[in-house]
């Protein structure tokens, strides 16, 4: 079964980690965004994705075939016209008959996905929040969806549409789609996926709803902290560092240098980064970065950055040099 990933977002809120990495390659527990959707993925029975990139999009493209061997499709979208846009340039790589899974690439998630890909009408994920008036939302009859509003300014809904959709048969979605574009139909702007799909749900095609208990969001440094604290909770450290103390759960990289270091609880360290007299807990270190002679907590530095100082809350991007006196 094909997937479509759309990854084209800038991720302006996550700069400056985002001015030199996309997005979806931003480490959380100890890989990429995308590679713990990936893993997900594979593990499901997908074996051919399409990836919607644009900002930084070869950086992207690169990592995935180095480490994933299911056929891939890279499509650029050079206009950001909204999430419908993106997945109808996907339209010449889809047999119309065949079911399709969509998955937004910074939605982390815990589903039984093997069961979703089995399900004998087109079916949408869903979570309940507290304001819904910033997403697509569902209003059903028990699993069934009688409607679709995107972004609601006065709530209908508080199941929010998190970013898993299974269709049963792609060529409806794209015949919706092309009646948005071709009629210049847009929402707050933009060509929204939730449109075309209340479009299919108006023309007759039925839609259920599936529980998504667990999904995680990777979109401000805040909740990309707190994603790698709860996808951290099982994690055991298996190598030690002499003169260290790791406090688990931690994901520290294979070639990670540590010195006299407190090391945890919640806490990634990058390949080849040197961590020297310090005390690190929630925060993420980036490959090839150099901490030395501070406590970091709730921090992220980037890949190749170098900092050292005293007791800070840092976040702080690749590349970066600060000497905290």
């Amino acid at each position: 079964m094909k997937a479509i990933i759309p990854v084209a977002g800038v991720g302006t809120r996550l700069r400056p980690h985002t001015f030199s990495h996309p997005k979806v390659l931003l480490n959380v527990a100890g890989k990429p965004i995308i590679g713990h959707i990936m893993d997900k993925l594979i593990a499901s029975g997908i074996d051919e994705a399409i990836v919607i990139v644009g900002y930084l999009g070869d950086m992207v493209e690169k990592w995935l075939r180095a480490h994933y061997s299911i056929k891939f499709t890279f499509v650029t979208q050079t206009e950001l016209l909204g999430l419908a846009h993106a997945i109808w340039m996907c339209k010449p790589y889809i047999i119309k008959d065949e079911p399709l899974f969509i998955i937004l690439g910074d939605t982390i998630f815990d589903v039984d996905l093997e069961s979703v890909l089995k399900s004998p009408v087109s079916t949408l994920g869903v979570k309940e929040v507290e304001d819904p008036r910033r997403f697509g939302v569902a209003v059903t009859d028990g699993e069934k969806i009688l409607k679709l509003v995107e972004k609601p300014d006065t709530p209908v809904s508080n199941l929010a549409i998190v970013g898993l959709y299974f269709l049963q048969r792609a060529g409806s979605l794209f015949a919706s789609i092309d009646h948005l574009i071709d009629n210049g139909i847009r929402t707050k702007g933009e060509y929204q996926l939730t449109d075309a799909l209340q479009f299919m749900i108006e023309g007759g095609e039925p839609f259920t709803t599936f529980p998504v208990h667990g999904w995680y969001d990777c979109g401000k440094p805040e909740t990309l902290l707190a994603t790698n604290e709860i996808l951290l909770k099982n994690n055991v450290a298996t190598k030690t560092f002499p003169g260290c103390i790791i406090n688990d759960p931690v994901f520290i990289a294979d070639s990670a240098v540590l010195e006299n270091a407190i090391i945890g609880p919640y806490t990634t360290i990058g390949e080849q980064a040197v961590i020297t007299n310090v005390i690190i807990r929630n925060s993420i270190i980036g490959y090839n970065a150099r901490v030395a002679h501070i406590m970091l907590d709730h921090s992220i530095v980037g890949n190749n950055a170098f900092i050292t100082g005293s007791s800070q809350e840092i976040n702080i991007g690749d590349y970066s040099e600060i000497r905290v006196g």
